[in-house]
């Protein structure tokens, strides 16, 4: 099993493309038109979807079916933001900012620890953690989400959908912990890092922007049926979609 992209809906997609692509540095892999379905989407990344995490953005709701014209959404308070990593983070966020893009924490030491980070903002208010990492084989390498119980999250992502606990960092001096969850090694893979803040222990609003994660399966029936006697939710089930083939099933974590 592997994270294969995330999905999300922006207001004007080709503004978007030209933001991830001039000052992001990705690549636009491929673009699709629905108009009976009134959506468009465009996968970005920076390599080939069969060995690279990936974006997909939706224009309007693909899922509520909405009218082409959605020209915002409330990104919520669930998500926080992607994590990119670069060589040379000053340089990165300097080139951000010639090309007009956001700029919401300089370059400079994450509290407590080394690393370089930089906190940027796209088009449509969606954060980006620039990481200074050199040479990792897969810069997209984070999705941070924020839960109300890390304890049952970390749970359901082991038992549910076949991840590891990475690593674990508690801060009580700003009051949060945060996991990193994936498939494999950060430094090489794209993770998951979960986010408890004390004394948080309600839902986050999801706001109606991210609308999901996608997860590479073998049998999308067994891996089903795992969720299902994990306590997870089945929300669709296994099949192939209508006039494509492929076979998915959707899915609920504990924190919706």
């Amino acid at each position: 099993m592997r994270l294969l992209h995330v999905v999300y809906g922006v207001g004007d997609i080709d503004r978007t493309i030209k933001f991830y692509t001039e000052c992001l540095g990705m690549k636009l892999l491929r673009k699709r038109d629905i108009p009976e379905e009134k959506y468009t989407n465009a996968f970005l990344g920076y390599g080939p979807e069969e060995t690279n995490f990936a974006i997909e953005l939706t224009y309007t709701n693909a899922f509520l079916r909405t009218n082409y014209g959605v020209d915002s959404y409330d990104i919520g308070a669930g998500f926080g933001h992607f994590g990119i990593a670069t060589d040379d983070v000053a340089k990165t966020v300097e080139l951000i900012r010639a090309k007009g893009g956001k700029v919401t924490r300089e370059p400079g030491p994450v509290k407590g620890g080394k690393t370089v980070i930089a906190f940027i903002e796209d088009p449509d208010g969606y954060k980006f953690e620039i990481l200074e990492r050199p040479g990792t084989p897969e810069p997209l390498g984070q999705v941070m989400l924020r839960v109300g119980d890390l304890d049952r999250a970390i749970s359901f992502y082991e038992k549910a959908c076949g991840m590891k606990l990475l690593r674990k960092r508690d801060n009580p001096e700003y009051k949060y912990t945060v996991v990193m969850m994936g498939y494999g090694p950060e430094d090489q893979n794209a993770v998951l890092e979960l986010t408890y803040n004390y004394g948080v222990a309600a839902e986050y609003d999801k706001g109606s922007a991210c609308a999901q994660i996608a997860i590479g399966t073998d049998d999308v029936y067994k891996t089903a049926e795992v969720v299902k006697l994990s306590g997870g939710q089945v929300v669709r089930e296994a099949g192939p979609l209508p006039g494509l083939g492929t076979k998915i099933t959707a899915i609920l974590d504990p924190d919706g």
